[in-house]
């Protein structure tokens, strides 16, 4: 299963690479008018800090619309600039939500874990050890949050009792996609975070959900079946016939693939 997550994935990013670089292009101006001017600017400490809890902010809105516009790709729907900013009635909740959440985690990795850990003693190290497993937690639970929000609706509490459901039954396909979205920061660095960028992260999250929670649909209709050894093969098989096989030709010069 994580095989084909990996080649649908790819397969969505490469086929929507322009769109993509659009939806990075928004990431970026927003990162660097809410976070490296105000900085580069040195306005103060105080006024800086309120552009960059302002920049989460932003971005989390962004980010949300874009889990929205993925989430479409991830059913092979191309997005569209006007369907886009449809999304933004129904983004602009998970939006704040995300945003609120982005900013306690950067407290807590900056500011409460350092402080715990220079107070001498068990409680110190106690308090920062488990402030630290609550924010891994909250960054896994994270990668459904969206996504659940875009498919499925709900509201906050449903999806992120779903979405703590998805990383405690499937701990090793979550810190998978926690690997393969941080290596695909990582290699955005070479393109200036065009692509793959925070919008193939929210690309590969939304296909990580839809093929998870295909598993579930899957369970709900056989029930009483070893959970250990799921028939992926029938599970997915409308999906894997959507993505198809792909040349390295095909997908360079798709019009003179099977020539």
């Amino acid at each position: 299963m994580i095989g084909f997550f990996v080649k649908k994935a790819f397969f969505d990013g490469w086929d929507n690479l322009f769109a993509l670089a659009a939806f990075n292009i928004v990431h970026l101006a927003l990162f660097v008018l809410f976070i490296v001017l105000p900085l580069s600017l040195g306005i103060g400490n105080a006024l800086s800090m309120v552009f960059i809890i302002l920049g989460f902010m932003a971005i989390a809105q962004w980010q949300s619309i874009t889990a929205f516009a993925m989430n479409g790709i991830s059913d092979y729907h191309s997005p569209g600039f006007r369907a886009t900013f449809e999304n933004f009635s129904s983004s602009w909740k998970p939006g704040l939500v995300v945003g609120a959440i982005n900013v306690a985690l950067w407290f807590s990795l900056t500011v409460g874990i350092p402080f715990y850990l220079s107070q001498k003693g068990f409680l110190g190290l106690f308090l920062a050890s488990l402030l630290f497993w609550t924010c891994l937690v909250a960054l896994l639970a994270s990668q459904y949050y969206l996504p659940l929000e875009a498919r499925r609706g709900g509201g906050f509490s449903k999806n992120v009792r779903v979405a703590m459901i998805l990383v405690l039954d499937n701990p090793g396909f979550t810190l998978f996609l926690f690997a393969h979205n941080a290596a695909s920061l990582a290699l955005s660095a070479l393109t200036a975070f065009m692509a793959p960028g925070l919008a193939g992260v929210a690309l590969a999250s939304a296909d990580a959900a839809k093929l998870r929670l295909m598993k579930y649909d899957w369970l709900e209709h056989n029930p009483g079946v070893d959970k250990k050894h799921l028939p992926w093969t029938d599970i997915l098989g409308e999906e894997k016939e959507m993505v198809g096989e792909r040349t390295l030709k095909g997908m360079i010069f798709p019009w003179k693939e099977g020539k």
